[in-house]
């Protein structure tokens, strides 16, 4: 994976690899604890049942965060395979001899060790997991390592082990030793997303879409998923020990995040995540379960039914369904109707318990009654702007359109009662309007409200992809700077990438990147990036001459955009047209200059982009060669990043074929 990241956390990235690598080494040491192995029979059957019973744990685990599922499910299904060689090891009923049981120590101290890296992937925090992809990457290869050569070791005609068995087992491990990388596009995805989350720079709105797409790729958008990431976050907090402080935070703030998305209350994870804010400090009561409401997880005051059967404390149910979700919070079924019933049996409960225990409820209902009397007059000042849109008068238009962009921006309530007044068909119409400021502020308005995602298929309804385009070609600087921030979030939709593509959205987009301010260079990037996800974009891209403005962001490093071209670059590189137009002799030497000098971040990006080139030309690494790329790589496989010394050394094993040829 291309992680992408501030150089300032390069060595802590590198921290955390190494801190995982210490881990297994740490478990492999408890392991190496074993006593030399004899032939007593109690001894046989001791570790060919611990190994039955690691296999049948990790059979049992099933459900793994997204990002290690994959290799998850792959290392399970061969561990199974193992299953019918320790049936006949069971059932053999010669004594087994001391390199024989040596043998089978070795097969389950691979496995034990396995068994907690699946352990990990299936319980461990989903952000964190995400952020050490390439790290838990690298484990489970080292896994098939171990495992294939404790399978070489076996003394298959001593166990007697019949042919057919065997035949299988030997299988396994050449499957072992051939296990090659997933492709590198949605790690680069993810990577690029990442980036611009956890970026330093004053926050995009466009970046909320980012957020919801991240969200859903790992898994947690809904509120059953945060709460429990909540207690993993919270474990892993406790884990460090208050090291890795600044990544701690960071993966904090994009729970945090998260939870804004899918309109959860903010917790504090230091304190224990089912504890609710008022009994933080009397941490002697014990509230049942069921007081909690399930969002906020506070004691609930005023219990209320929703539709399918679920209780929730009425104001934050109402928030909820007020942001436009049609949906059981906890559950996830559609609601047939948005009635709430009053739970009068648990209310007393509740009280009765406050009483028993002396626990004194907060009094919500004068901040209740505020807050929907300030809703409501929300919906009126949206619902008289909407109308206003349509105004003949320029100056009134000019004035709604730019209020609707504030609000729009405020909050995710807001940009729900724009779309239910009504307003996106009459703002789509603004863009084509002759006035420049009034299509600055309907773009940006467009661009804030597509971050909701029903929002972004009703504006794509309202074909105004098209007209934003426009806008990127021949609007104002500010207009479009944020006609590429909003194609960006529209092609969050698949089907909008080919669209844009098909509307040609991508020359202009390139003509930003080349001629645009820095922040329209950084909105042109982002946006290429997504829409280059895409094969027949990739072309276009190309076409467009994408090329040329990417090497400048190369070349001018006061820019700070090098990580964001090579990703670019390492999308265009999987078209081969894109490898024609790239591979020049000037851009090589340019890549071995980035792997010479580069920041740690820039050197593994720019290993990327050459291993990918040379993997299907070696005139590219030859040109490398030359370029003296030999000794810088070298340098790489000890010093650089996880991924950047997999890449080195892979690079380096083709320039060896390379010289034999």
């Amino acid at each position: 994976m291309v992680v992408i990241m501030d150089g300032e956390r390069e060595e802590e990235e590198r921290e955390r690899g190494e801190e995982i690598a210490a881990a297994v080494e740490e478990e492999e040491e408890e392991e190496e604890e074993i006593d030399l192995p004899t032939s007593s029979p109690q001894e046989e059957i001791d570790v060919i049942q611990e190994i039955f019973s690691v296999i049948e744990f990790v059979a049992q685990l099933g459900d793994y965060r997204r990002t290690q599922r994959k290799e998850c499910f792959n290392l399970a299904r061969r561990m199974k395979l193992l299953l019918p060689l320790l049936e006949e090891i069971r059932d053999y009923n010669s004594p087994i001899n001391e390199a024989g049981l040596a043998s089978l120590c070795c097969l389950k101290k691979a496995l034990v060790i396995s068994k907690k890296l699946m352990r990990i992937c299936n319980e461990g925090s989903k952000i964190y997991l995400a952020l050490e992809m390439e790290a838990c990457l690298i484990k489970f290869y080292a896994i098939y390592e171990k495992l294939s050569q404790a399978l070489d070791n076996l003394p298959y005609d001593e166990l007697g082990i019949s042919d057919e068995v065997k035949e299988q087992v030997e299988l396994t491990g050449m499957q072992l030793k051939r296990a090659k990388r997933r492709t590198d596009t949605q790690d680069i995805e993810l990577a690029m997303d990442m980036m611009v989350v956890f970026s330093n720079e004053e926050d995009r709105n466009a970046d909320s879409a980012i957020i919801e797409r991240l969200a859903k790729k790992l898994d947690l958008h809904t509120v059953e998923d945060l709460k429990n990431e909540t207690i993993a976050v919270r474990n892993l907090v406790k884990e460090r020990g208050g090291q890795n402080l600044e990544s701690t935070e960071q993966i904090i703030d994009l729970l945090n995040k998260f939870k804004q998305v899918a309109g959860m209350e903010i917790t504090n994870v230091y304190i224990d995540p089912v504890m609710p804010k008022l009994l933080e400090k009397c941490q002697s009561f014990v509230i049942p379960h069921e007081f909690l409401c399930p969002i906020t997880l506070e004691i609930m005051t005023d219990p209320v039914i929703v539709a399918t059967g679920q209780t929730y404390e009425r104001e934050s149910v109402q928030k909820w369904i007020d942001s436009g979700h049609r949906t059981c919070p906890k559950t996830r079924q559609t609601l047939c109707h948005l009635s709430l019933a009053p739970n009068y049996a648990l209310k007393n409960l509740i009280q009765q318990w406050c009483e028993k225990n002396k626990f004194r409820l907060p009094k919500k209902d004068d901040q209740a009654a505020s807050s929907e009397s300030s809703t409501a007059e929300q919906k009126d000042q949206i619902s008289l702007l909407v109308q206003k849109l349509s105004s003949s008068k320029l100056e009134v238009q000019r004035e709604a359109v730019k209020k609707i962009r504030m609000l729009s921006k405020e909050s995710p309530e807001n940009r729900i009662l724009v779309a239910n007044s009504g307003g996106i068909p009459p703002l789509v119409q603004l863009l084509s309007y002759p006035d420049s400021k009034i299509k600055e502020h309907a773009v940006t308005a467009l661009l804030n409200l597509s971050i909701d995602e029903t929002n972004k298929k009703l504006i794509t309804k309202e074909k105004a992809i098209l007209p934003i385009i426009e806008i990127l070609q021949s609007g104002i600087r500010e207009a479009r700077e944020n006609s590429a921030a909003a194609l960006f979030s529209l092609s969050m939709l698949d089907e909008n990438k080919v669209t844009i593509g098909l509307s040609d959205g991508i020359p202009p987009l390139v003509d930003l990147l080349r001629d645009g301010t820095i922040r329209g260079k950084k909105d042109a990037a982002t946006a290429l990036f997504n829409l280059s996800l895409n094969q027949s974009n990739k072309a276009r891209a190309i076409d467009a001459g994408i090329v040329l403005p990417l090497n400048n962001l190369l070349e001018d490093k006061t820019l700070g955009m090098i990580d964001e071209a090579l990703s670019i670059f390492l999308l265009l590189v999987t078209h081969p047209e894109g490898r024609q137009k790239i591979g020049q002799l000037s851009f090589i030497q340019t890549l071995v200059e980035i792997i010479r000098e580069g920041t740690p971040k820039n050197k593994e990006c720019a290993t990327a982009v050459l291993l990918e080139l040379g993997s299907n030309n070696s005139n590219f690494i030859l040109a490398a060669l030359q370029y003296g790329v030999y000794e810088h790589l070298s340098e790489l496989t000890q010093t650089g990043t996880s991924r950047a010394q997999r890449k080195a050394n892979a690079l380096l094993q083709l320039m060896s074929k390379s010289e034999q040829l």
